[in-house]
């Protein structure tokens, strides 16, 4: 599966079994899961229709509370506390079972 991250995050938290791209270094297009932050969400959509598959599911990594209020209005798919960062390979594989199966 491929994964574009719109943030800084470690790549190996996402499991080698994935093709990690980031957005900032370029990407092939058709990514299937998105990862981005509160300060990254502008650049997302402006750029989702070039850098995402027909598919795809968005991972919001949230800092605090008022991050979810700004995520709510642009239709992101799932949340992440950013202190939880370290579990983001399992939420990646639910989203997977859950939305691209």
């Amino acid at each position: 599966m491929k994964i574009v991250t719109f943030c800084e995050i470690d790549e190996s938290l996402l499991g080698s079994e994935h093709t990690v791209e980031h957005f900032q270094s370029g990407t092939s297009g058709d990514a299937q899961v998105v990862v981005l932050d509160i300060n990254t969400i502008f650049e997302f959509e402006e750029n989702k229709g070039s850098v995402c598959a027909d598919k795809f599911v968005s991972i919001a990594i949230v800092e605090d509370d008022g991050d979810y209020d700004a995520f709510k209005n642009f239709g992101i798919d799932a949340w992440i506390k950013a202190e939880d960062i370290s579990q983001i390979k399992n939420l990646v594989n639910l989203v997977q079972k859950r939305f691209l199966s």
